[in-house]
C-alpha cells in the first residue's frame, strides 16, 4: 500500500485547497474511529484522505475515476471498494458493508457539516463547539444544505448509533487535527 505522504501529494495533484483539507478532515476521523474500532489507523486515514480524489477534476465520473487513478497507483481493492462505497446510492451502486466503508459513508458529510458549523462560530474553531449547536444546525436544513443529513442519518443508522453520538465522536476526531484543518483556536 502506498504510503500516506504518497497519497496526500497525489490528492494534490488532483485538486486544490479546499477538497484537500476535507481529505484532510474525514482522514482524521477515519483514523479515530479506527482507533476506537481497534483497527488499522493508516489504511483508514488513506480511504479518509482519498475519498473525494476525483472530485474536482472529474465530478461526472466521482468514485469510478478515483478507482481508475488508484489501480494506477497500486492501491488494493479493498481501499478501492471502500471509497466507491462512499458513494452509495448517488454515483455508485457500491453498499457499504464493512465497518471501515460505513464510517466513511457516515463521517464524509458530517466532517462537512461540522466545519461549517466551526466556521460560524466568533471563535472559528472546532474547539469550542459542542452538540448542542452542531445539533441546532444540523436540523436547519438551509445551513450547510450540501451536506445531506438523510446520509448522515443512515450512515449512523448504519453504524448502529445515534446521530448525537456520530456528531460527538466527529466532533473530538476534528479537535484533535483542528491546526491542520484551520479550526484551532486562535489567540
Amino acid at each position: 500500500m502506498p504510503k500516506r505522504e504518497e497519497a496526500l501529494t497525489l490528492l494534490k495533484a488532483y485538486n486544490g485547497d479546499a477538497l484537500v483539507t476535507h481529505g484532510l478532515a474525514v482522514e482524521g476521523t477515519m483514523r479515530y474511529f479506527a482507533k476506537k474500532a481497534g483497527e488499522d489507523e493508516e489504511k483508514w486515514g488513506i480511504v479518509g484522505l482519498l475519498h473525494d480524489l476525483d472530485y474536482e477534476k472529474y465530478p461526472e465520473q466521482h468514485c469510478h475515476k478515483t478507482a481508475e487513478i488508484m489501480r494506477e497507483h497500486g492501491y488494493s481493492e479493498e481501499i478501492i471498494r471502500a471509497i466507491m462505497s462512499h458513494g452509495f446510492g448517488f454515483c455508485t451502486d457500491v453498499e457499504p458493508l464493512s465497518k471501515m466503508e460505513k464510517t466513511l459513508y457516515a463521517v464524509d458529510e458530517l466532517t462537512g457539516l461540522i466545519t461549517a458549523c466551526a466556521l460560524v462560530r466568533p471563535s472559528r474553531s472546532v474547539m469550542d463547539l459542542e452538540l448542542s449547536s452542531a445539533k441546532k444546525k444540523f436540523k436547519d436544513k438551509a445551513f450547510a444544505a450540501g451536506a445531506s443529513r438523510e446520509v448522515i442519518q443512515k450512515g449512523a443508522d448504519m453504524l448502529g448509533v445515534s446521530v448525537d453520538e456520530l456528531i460527538v465522536d466527529v466532533i473530538a476526531a476534528m479537535r484533535a487535527i483542528a491546526p491542520s484543518l484551520g479550526l484551532e483556536l486562535k489567540n
